[in-house]
């Protein structure tokens, strides 16, 4: 049996990682601290990865998820405790572009510096740097915004509430900047085959084929609770990240080498509707921001 670690484990992408690699008949190792509950059928490896001593030292692994890297520190704090292992996947984020470059980003494009994304990009740079300075072999993905089951950051979670309390929906502008999404179980299913094809090219980014524009994600998340959404348009001067998930930054990924690999994506309205039914059982879970709030006292 193949034989994997999963840094973290216990939440969204990395517990949703966790137990993917489990059903596709791997042996599943999560590394944490153990201040969450574990996903079940995987071996849980208590320990903080600043700290990991020998915890590691005597374990080979066929492959490393490393979903919980966001600093060169973290990257090579897990490097310095590994023992025997085979490939090594980093998950990174498309914020290691900066704003201003040319559109959609390729993986060969200049990574630097993003106004929107701060330290957050600037960090994730030196975790891909630290990576394939002792591991040039090593696979890093730049996934887009992430959705699906499990998801705790308020984002399709905040549309839903506003459908379900069939709440007008106060759009930026007319609605026409465009987000790029891509569904966890495509992340996974991508990982999963660089594991088994081993391509020369080493970055890749990963996202659904196409964008799609806040009115039509708004309208699908809708559609997801058996709503039709009443637009509200707010202007370009209040911020947008006062009563809107996303930051006022358009931008799309060149994914044409992933979709050379990888057939088949997950339809927005049906990982949406996955991400619905995660989310009437695990609310709690969400962390939610006070968009509502914001704006019952200052738009509406």
């Amino acid at each position: 049996m193949k034989t994997m670690l999963v840094t973290g484990g216990t939440v969204f992408v990395s517990r949703y990682a966790a137990e993917y690699f489990l059903r596709r008949g791997w042996q599943v190792s999560v590394l944490n601290r153990g201040t969450r509950m574990q996903p079940e059928g995987v071996e849980h490896i208590r320990a903080d990865r600043h700290a990991l001593g020998d915890v590691l030292r005597s374990r080979r692994f066929d492959a490393v998820l490393d979903v919980t890297a966001y600093t060169a520190d973290d990257v090579n704090a897990l490097l310095d405790a590994l023992g025997g292992y085979g490939q090594y996947i980093l998950i990174s984020s498309s914020a290691v572009y900066p704003e201003t470059g040319a559109q959609p980003f390729r993986e060969d494009a200049a990574i630097g510096p993003n106004a929107c994304w701060g330290r957050y990009g600037t960090d994730k740079i030196a975790a891909e740097q630290a990576l394939h300075a002792r591991r040039p072999d090593a696979y890093i993905l730049r996934p887009p915004y992430l959705y699906g089951p499990g998801n705790n950051v308020y984002r399709e979670a905040f549309v839903f509430d506003c459908a379900l309390a069939d709440r007008p929906f106060f759009l930026p502008a007319e609605g026409g900047m465009r987000l790029h999404f891509l569904h966890v179980e495509d992340l996974c299913r991508f990982a999963e085959i660089l594991l088994e094809k081993r391509p020369a090219q080493r970055i890749f980014n990963v996202g659904n084929p196409e964008t799609v524009t806040v009115r039509d994600w708004v309208s699908a998340c809708y559609a997801a609770c058996g709503r039709e959404p009443r637009f509200v348009s707010v202007a370009p001067d209040v911020v947008q990240r006062q009563y809107f998930p996303f930051y006022s930054y358009e931008y799309a990924l060149d994914v044409s080498a992933q979709c050379a690999l990888m057939e088949g994506f997950m339809p927005l309205e049906e990982g949406l509707a996955e991400s619905l039914r995660w989310y009437r059982a695990h609310g709690d879970e969400v962390r939610r921001k006070p968009l509502l709030e914001y704006i019952d006292r200052y738009l509406s």
